[in-house]
């Protein structure tokens, strides 16, 4: 497959898969799916979903296979389709493991600032994907940036998720785009998590899946180079993020519509050079 961070970045590119593994079914299922539509509009994709959601609502919520067994999952689903996978780590003592799996390293956003992660995670020499905070604006990236690139590694990407508006809300600053990309890195919009509401229905979070193409436009005539999405099947049946979640029967228009939009970008920046 080669260098994922070398095919990403000068071109469009889409992140997705369900929120959590499930099953092998489930994701490779999505994975077929969106790997055939990728193929088709002859775009990169990076197959993605987590071993472990450490940061649930509930004690009770559903949070994955656990490392051993996720880890197996993306490198069957890797092997099998010959596509790049990423997922999230949480904690230090995870990171050199994950890595003999996966592509791409993602820091959630929770952990952005986590100084001792992100270093650990830099010093493999892996792309990682930082999640900006939600508590964070787009300026005070360049702190987190900065201790990946201490490491040496430069293969960076920045995602755009949102931030926190009040209680159980988010907002997208479409702003932070053009500051994002003044660093350098491609910069890519978390599409599905953007339209949560966190710890809206108590013990899990809610969330519009409807909103997702018109921010994910947005985004990406804002600047985006790609797209982060959560995809499943049956979203309503999802354990973990299905209200934010698009159907995989939508999957295709969506993404079609964002590379033609992404490529009328280009062409404007183009012809203005």
């Amino acid at each position: 497959m080669g260098d994922i961070f070398e095919k990403i970045k000068d071109s469009f590119f889409v992140i997705a898969g369900p929120c959590v593994i499930e099953n092998d079914a489930v994701c490779f299922h999505v994975a077929e799916k969106i790997n055939e539509i990728c193929n088709r509009l002859n775009i990169p994709y990076i197959f993605k979903s987590s071993f472990d959601k450490a940061n649930r609502s509930s004690i009770s919520s559903y949070r994955g296979p656990g490392l051993e067994n996720g880890l197996k999952v993306l490198s069957d689903i890797s092997d099998s389709f010959e596509i790049p996978v990423t997922t999230d780590v949480h904690e230090t003592q995870q990171v050199k493991l994950v890595a003999e799996h996966v592509d791409i390293l993602q820091i959630p956003a929770f952990l952005c600032r986590q100084t001792d992660l992100l270093v650990e995670a830099g010093k493999t020499g892996k792309t990682v994907n930082v999640k900006k905070g939600q508590f964070l604006s787009g300026n005070d990236m360049g702190n987190v940036i900065s201790k990946l690139e201490y490491t040496g590694n430069k293969k960076i990407i920045i995602t755009e998720r949102g931030n926190m508006f009040g209680y159980n809300n988010l907002v997208v600053d479409m702003r932070n785009f053009p500051i994002l990309k003044r660093y350098g890195y491609p910069v890519v919009f978390d599409a599905t998590h953007s339209v949560q509401t966190p710890g809206g229905l108590g013990k899990c979070s809610g969330g519009d899946r409807n909103f997702v193409p018109y921010l994910a436009s947005s985004a990406v005539a804002a600047g985006a180079n790609g797209v982060f999405m959560e995809v499943h099947p049956e979203p309503d049946k999802a354990l973990c993020d299905g209200a934010n979640s698009i159907y995989l029967k939508d999957a295709e228009k969506t993404i079609k519509n964002l590379l033609e939009i992404y490529n009328i970008i280009k062409n404007q920046e183009k012809k203005t050079v």
